[in-house]
């Protein structure tokens, strides 16, 4: 596949619509072209999973899924708009680019003939909702044998490194009273749970909740969400808030938590399942992707990714691919014709810089057979 054949493909799944529960017909599109190239797929639900060769597997993953349009797109969202070098287009950035690259990488590294590495391609559904894609995909590689040895997630942060991601920790602080009218509250001695619900939330504000990390700096909480109340004459039964906190590797999410309650605050967790991640600059993984560009800079990621369910199994994992991240989700989301080129070349170069350590450092695997 050459860079016209590249871009025309990116060109293409821009244009057929993939809100996410909607990929079916972008993931089709995708096997075909692969299996017109006599590579063997693996489809499960919409995700869709290829390889080549033998031996310790890197896993090229990103996801098919866009985001709904926001609010003031000028330009069609679901048609190829090519302007000076741009490509517009709704996940043109986020993350067809990738798709579209590490496809091109791999039937390139697949045109070499024999490899000893075994180049896995893992492209899946649901990443912007969570649901039927990487969450369910990684455990089932698992179950099959074919749990990969560094896993590469294709999100758009400029081609530099991102070693290490935060996580997202969302609770919810609760209140509870006894409702009545407004006028008699006090004379009754009625605790207002909105005003108990303010005292805990500046306590929580107080918890340590990690230390500041090198690449991602601080942790952070903050209030989202408040509900409390339905007339405006009724001390209400219930108040609620939700706190988004974005984590580091330490502390665990299950300290965290322990800590909030130290404050004597109800406490329900709504999801931990994103856990934050970081890896060691010596891994292969790392090592490989240095190679392939020694001009990209190892960074941190505010935002989540797949990266955690390959983490979550085990996986060295790092997060790479072309476009900016601050274009996505953006009316009028663009990437640059020669970010898709560069990215294709890089995870090609990846591919066999992996293949090349994995070969010096005589590092094993035991995957089963498709």
């Amino acid at each position: 596949m050459n860079d016209a054949d590249l871009l025309a493909l990116h060109r293409q799944i821009v244009e057929i619509p993939s809100v996410s529960g909607d990929e079916a017909g972008v993931r089709d599109h995708l096997e075909a072209l692969l299996r017109a190239h006599g590579v063997k797929t693996l489809p499960f639900g919409r995700n869709l999973v290829a390889r080549h060769g033998t031996g310790p597997a890197v896993c090229l993953n990103s996801h098919l899924d866009t985001v709904p349009p926001c609010p003031g797109w000028t330009k069609p969202t679901h048609r190829a708009v090519v302007e000076d070098g741009r490509v517009h287009g709704l996940g043109s950035n986020d993350a067809k680019a990738s798709v579209a690259a590490m496809v091109a990488a791999f039937l390139r590294f697949r045109s070499n003939g024999p490899a000893a590495i075994r180049l896995m391609v893992a492209l899946v559904c649901e990443e912007e909702t969570g649901g039927d894609g990487a969450e369910l995909l990684v455990p089932e590689l698992v179950r099959r044998g074919q749990k990969p040895d560094a896993a590469v997630i294709g999100e758009p942060t400029g081609l530099e490194i991102a070693v290490a991601q935060k996580g997202l920790l969302i609770v919810e602080v609760g209140r509870r009273g006894q409702p009545c009218h407004a006028a008699h509250a006090k004379a009754l001695g009625i605790r207002n749970p909105i005003l108990d619900l303010a005292q805990d939330l500046l306590a929580l504000k107080n918890v340590p909740i990690g230390s500041s990390h090198p690449l991602l700096g601080e942790a952070t909480m903050e209030p989202t969400v408040i509900a409390g109340g339905s007339a405006r004459n009724s001390v209400p039964g219930e108040a609620t808030c939700v706190l988004d906190m974005r984590t580091n590797p330490e502390p665990s999410h299950d300290e965290i938590v322990r800590r909030l309650r130290t404050t004597g605050a109800d406490i329900r967790v709504i999801s931990d399942r994103l856990r934050p991640y970081a890896i060691e600059a010596i891994a292969p993984i790392v090592g490989a992707a240095r190679r392939a560009r020694p001009e990209a800079q190892l960074i941190g990621s505010r935002g989540v990714s797949d990266l955690v369910f390959f983490a979550a199994a085990g996986v060295p994992s790092v997060k790479v691919g072309p476009g900016r991240t601050e274009r996505s989700h953006t009316a009028n989301e663009f990437v640059l014709e020669s970010e898709v080129v560069e990215g294709a070349r890089f995870y090609e170069k990846l591919a066999h810089a992996f293949e090349v350590l994995t070969t010096e450092e005589k590092h094993g695997s035991a995957l089963g057979s498709w």
